[in-house]
């Protein structure tokens, strides 16, 4: 398996090259060279396969030789060994043919752990086989920092910086990444939005000089291997609805395209889907894309659903290069156009490419509280704000009721009790591996959204864990 750069300058990058390398070198995004293609018969194959079986038959194409197989098994079973359920994403069923994919199980209880339990250990392996240390900069809307930080704590061969915007996190969320006592954990509370982290993160990985003395790499879902080990649950979700055997849809929460990414890559595979529903608050960027044709980036809004509290999102690249058609050239055009002028449009038959499988939906936060309550009143559970977002756009664009819906729940209730609190009047409660969290002595480091303010905090503090040999050679 070989990789090319969604903007078509950098392609032959086997997947280890892919993982130590993030971004690629022209700013594109990896990908595939081709989607790997599982008939009807194999999938349905898989149906009791544990999580960790499932993982191995959908991630080994992808990895191709680029490790052993013993190797990815053992990164694999180690990496879900640390959920508080063997199932690791358990579905729940909640009305007429709908069902929560719950996948906040892990360390951190959000989503992003499923994939970055597995990267921090995959990242430790190739770094050692390789005799190398990396510099990861990545940048968080709340719960890719805290999820990226557990994953390479006190890891050899990592030094990991994480950019939040300041005071736009929630309480939990700021306190799981400020609060790791660990040399090699920094985070940075960016004077900003999310989409200024962002934008910090990728500017410091396209000023080249620097990328290459730092050794930089990502753990964003920028990074192929993230979208990787997420696609994994569409399958798993799949196959406990009666796929293949019949189309399921998915309604996902989302911001930066990520998640709902691995959905339509789920689908390239062979995986029946029906639909992917995307859910977005009041910053609706990707809504009035599939309303429209037309992005444009509009002001953040802080919402009560932070971690989609974004108007540039990263993912939509590799969306946009496989409907033009892998055309990198016209990829690399549209986004110099949109980082010029804050916006872009694609042609009639592009849209209406991607509404064949794409639906958007945007829910503001008081159709959010009364989706929690309301959840709440009927099931006696509690739903994060994100989850319901998500399960909100489901409900609404659903276009068959007989075909089986996931909506996929995010994050645990308890990383948004202030929200949950004012939607229910009850305040759900950190399960015990957190609930000292509120006691725990933060290091909290404010800085303006200033690059040579990052760039300097990077390289000061490189410099103090010692790591002359690699990330600051």
């Amino acid at each position: 398996m070989h990789y090319v750069s969604t903007r078509g300058e950098n392609a032959g990058l086997t997947f280890d090259d892919v993982l130590l390398a993030g971004l690629a070198r022209d700013g594109g995004l990896y990908v595939p060279e081709e989607w790997p293609a599982f008939g009807a018969a194999e999938i349905a194959a898989w149906k009791d396969l544990s999580y960790v079986e499932l993982a191995m038959k959908v991630m080994t194409p992808f990895v191709g030789d680029a490790l052993a197989e013993a190797e990815l098994r053992r990164i694999v079973t180690d990496a879900y060994s640390h959920f508080d359920t063997p199932e690791v994403a358990p579905l729940k069923p909640i009305g007429h043919n709908e069902w929560l994919m719950e996948l906040f199980h892990g360390p951190t209880l959000a989503f992003k752990d499923v994939a970055l339990q597995f990267l921090g250990p995959l990242f430790d392996h190739v770094l050692a086989a390789r005799g190398e240390r990396i510099c990861i900069v990545g940048a968080t809307s709340g719960d890719t920092g805290s999820a990226a930080i557990e994953a390479c704590r006190d890891r050899d061969n990592i030094d990991i910086f994480i950019l939040y915007p300041h005071e736009r996190v929630s309480e939990v969320q700021r306190r799981q990444m400020t609060t790791v006592g660990a040399a090699n954990v920094h985070t940075i509370a960016l004077e900003g939005t999310f989409d200024d982290c962002q934008d910090a993160v990728k500017a410091l990985f396209n000023d080249i000089p620097f990328r290459d003395r730092m050794k930089l790499s990502a753990v964003n879902s920028i990074n192929w291997a993230r979208i990787m080990a997420q696609i994994v649950y569409y399958f798993w979700g799949a196959l406990k609805v009666g796929g293949p055997e019949t189309p399921v849809t998915f309604a996902v929460p989302t911001g930066n395209f990520g998640n709902v990414f691995a959905g339509y890559a789920a689908a390239q595979m062979g995986l029946p889907v029906k639909q992917l529903i995307v859910g977005s608050n009041a910053n609706d960027i990707l809504t009035r894309f599939f309303e429209t044709g037309a992005m444009k980036i509009g002001q953040v809004v802080p919402t009560i659903s932070p971690s989609m509290d974004i108007q540039i999102s990263s993912n939509f690249e590799r969306l946009l290069h496989e409907l033009y058609r892998r055309d990198g050239a016209k990829v690399a055009q549209t986004m110099a156009t949109f980082r010029d002028e804050g916006r872009f449009a694609v042609e009639a038959e592009v849209l209406a490419a991607a509404r064949e499988l794409f639906d958007g939906g945007r829910f503001d936060d008081e159709q959010t509280r009364i989706l929690i309550d309301a959840h709440y009143v009927a099931t006696d559970e509690l739903l994060d704000p994100h989850t319901a977002v998500g399960l909100s756009a489901g409900r609404a664009l659903r276009k068959d009721t007989a075909v089986p819906m996931i909506a996929l729940a995010t994050a645990h209730p308890a990383k948004f009790p202030d929200a949950v609190e004012d939607a229910t009047y009850r305040r759900p409660d950190l399960p015990a591996h957190l609930a000292d969290l509120y006691e725990r002595d933060e290091r909290i480091n404010v800085l303006a959204n200033d690059l040579d303010a990052v760039r300097a905090f990077i390289e000061d503090r490189v410099e103090v864990t010692g790591a002359s040999g690699g990330a600051a050679a």
